[in-house]
């Protein structure tokens, strides 16, 4: 039901954007030409928008993971991060995978460790250069293409939501593991 009101808010929104620019017109009798402005804008909301579709989804992935495992110890939590209302982080032994808006167009998704260690344990830093380097700072893109259409992209190259989500929480999750 979530999702049904999420679209239709997005099918009205941008209608919504309309009549308020043409209320401004009227109002103030100036005309704003200048598209770089509104390509800013719809990237910050884009942004926003994404961010926040990813906390749904590792939310969701998390709970999953959480009823099916039989322990109670080391359960994922996902918690809201100060910065903007949706940026967020995953959060299981001390470990935590914090997914930020770091500019208009651009999450940033990065993992630490909170603890008296503070050196990485072995197995952390993949040898593989395709893979992720855990302490490494990853940048999600957005791509503006035709029509203001945006596209995410990781190395300017376009992935699955549903692929970035199990990525990075079986990275999480092998990381994290109780020691």
């Amino acid at each position: 039901m979530e999702k049904i009101e999420e679209k239709q808010f997005e099918k009205t929104n941008w209608i919504k954007e309309l009549v308020n620019a043409e209320q401004k017109v009227e109002d103030t009798g100036m005309i704003d030409l200048n598209p770089h402005v509104d390509q800013q804008r719809v990237l910050a909301h884009e942004t926003l928008q994404y961010l926040l579709n990813l906390k749904v989804e590792f939310y969701d992935a998390s709970n999953i993971y959480n009823e099916l495992k039989t322990s109670p110890l080391g359960r994922v939590k996902v918690y809201g991060v100060a910065h903007t209302h949706a940026d967020f982080m995953l959060f299981r032994n001390g470990y935590k995978m914090l997914f930020t808006l770091k500019a208009p167009g651009l999450i940033s998704i990065r993992m630490n460790f909170i603890g008296a260690n503070m050196i990485p344990t072995p197995g952390t830093m993949e040898q593989n250069q395709n893979s992720t380097k855990v302490m490494e700072e990853v940048l999600l893109e957005a791509q503006l293409g035709p029509f203001n259409e945006v596209t995410w992209t990781y190395q300017s190259r376009a992935f699955n939501t549903m692929n970035l989500v199990r990525h990075y929480l079986s990275l999480f999750l092998r990381e994290s593991i109780g020691q």
